[in-house]
């Protein structure tokens, strides 16, 4: 026990390892990427006069993030022909990173002149985006021992957010001088500074898990873990924390694709005016929600914290209804973007949390991509029709219905509560 302690890094020592600083770069990888096929993207076709209904469906090319465990055992039991030098984890990431790269300067190339090729290039931005998302969680969790991941994940975290201020943004700020071609290529510039991160940087020390073939790796990989789930919990209760698992972020992410940026354009607001209060401002307001957060989950627990913000955070979307009557208003864009990136931000700890305590440490990674691919997936598929809610009911009432999610969703809660407390004072007890 003594030389175990002696082991275990300090604080200082956990944020000066040089996988911390790699996971800073890593972290801006991945956010990069994931607004240009969202968010920005919803800019760039807004401003060439594409329909609402389009755009939703556009910029909803990040539902590929939502299903990228599909292809994660690739990644784990492929070596890429002239990347395998690297390593498996760096050789996949340089792939996927120099994916993104191509795929965005394809973006900027084709424009939505050519739609039916630019679609096909957004598509593929979002793909090499997810593929480096399962990487860089693949080299997190092997390059360091459990005592140090809090620090790999925080590293990550802030580069992750920077990524997303630098193609949120900045991408709209510069959109308002530039055209947005050579915005598509200065991201793609962008890219190449966690490329040489990856050069630079250890392939972690891991015995790579020889399997049989594709089916092999699959019934490994994804079959397994999903059937040890029902397993542990039984068949009703799985299905039901499914359930939960599936409604209760509805509101937050119907409101991440490409719906948000053509309701502030419609609202009056300038593309810079937008990317300064949403991209700059309200990041590092959700910053803050994430330390409240995780107080809440020390001080609460995670269950406690969980129901608490669901309700906060998916009320909050009502606020976007008093942008409506003060179009143009600054300052009430700077109240409603802040109350809800604060709450975006305290809503994600307890949501880690929840669903990292349902996972079997035999199956972790796997386990824990299959629930946060379900936990977003409703909400991303609502987004997807966004654009023609909006369009028949207005602005308004798509966001009432984002919140009427919370009804059911909150009636699992209460339903899962007792039995959930129980599963736990068993565990204590045995």
């Amino acid at each position: 026990m003594s030389e175990a302690k002696a082991k275990k890094p300090s604080v200082w020592q956990a944020f000066t390892q040089p996988a911390a600083w790699t996971m800073f770069f890593f972290g801006f990888s991945s956010g990069l990427p994931f607004l240009l096929v969202a968010g920005t993207l919803a800019f760039w076709l807004k401003d060439e006069g594409i329909v609402l209904k389009e755009i939703t469906m556009i910029a909803s090319a990040g539902l590929l993030y939502t299903f990228k465990f599909v292809w994660a055992p690739l990644l784990d039991h492929w070596r890429l022909p002239g990347f395998a030098r690297l390593g498996r984890r760096r050789g996949w990431l340089l792939f996927s990173q120099l994916g993104v790269v191509v795929a965005l300067l394809a973006m900027a190339a084709f424009t939505p002149d050519r739609m039916q090729a630019f679609v096909l290039a957004t598509v593929a931005v979002a793909f090499f985006g997810a593929t480096q998302d399962i990487a860089v969680d693949a080299y997190r969790i092997e390059i360091a021992p459990e005592s140090a991941q809090g620090a790999l994940v925080a590293t990550y975290a802030l580069g992750y957010r920077i990524g997303l201020i630098i193609a949120g943004a900045f991408a709209a700020i510069m959109a308002d001088h530039i055209p947005w071609p050579t915005v598509y290529v200065s991201m793609a510039a962008c890219m190449l500074i966690p490329v040489v991160a990856n050069l630079l940087a250890r392939e972690p020390d891991v015995v790579q898990v020889k399997t049989q073939g594709w089916s092999h790796a699959m019934q490994l990989a994804v079959i397994d873990p999903f059937a040890d789930f029902f397993r542990r919990y039984g068949i009703a209760l799985a299905l039901t924390l499914l359930a939960f698992i599936l409604l209760f972020k509805v509101p937050e992410q119907a409101t991440i694709g490409g719906i948000m940026s053509p309701f502030y354009r419609d609202m009056g607001f300038t593309k810079t005016e937008i990317g300064s209060i949403t991209k700059i401002w309200g990041v590092w307001i959700g910053i803050v929600g994430v330390f409240i957060g995780g107080a809440m989950v020390a001080r609460w627990g995670a269950w406690k914290s969980l129901g608490v913000m669901i309700v906060v955070c998916g009320a909050c979307n009502l606020l976007y209804l008093l942008l409506i009557p003060n179009q143009g208003n600054l300052w009430m864009l700077t109240a409603v973007i802040s109350a809800e990136n604060l709450t975006l931000g305290m809503l994600g700890p307890p949501t880690v949390a929840f669903l990292s305590s349902l996972v079997n440490r035999e199956h972790t990674a796997t386990q824990y991509a299959l629930l946060s691919s379900l936990v977003n997936l409703p909400g991303k598929v609502l987004g997807f029709f966004a654009g023609g809610i909006a369009t028949a009911t207005g602005y308004g009432m798509y966001f009432v219905i984002t919140v009427l999610a919370l009804l059911p969703a909150m009636m699992l809660y209460i339903l899962l509560t007792p039995r959930l407390r129980a599963r736990v004072a068993a565990n204590q007890a045995g």
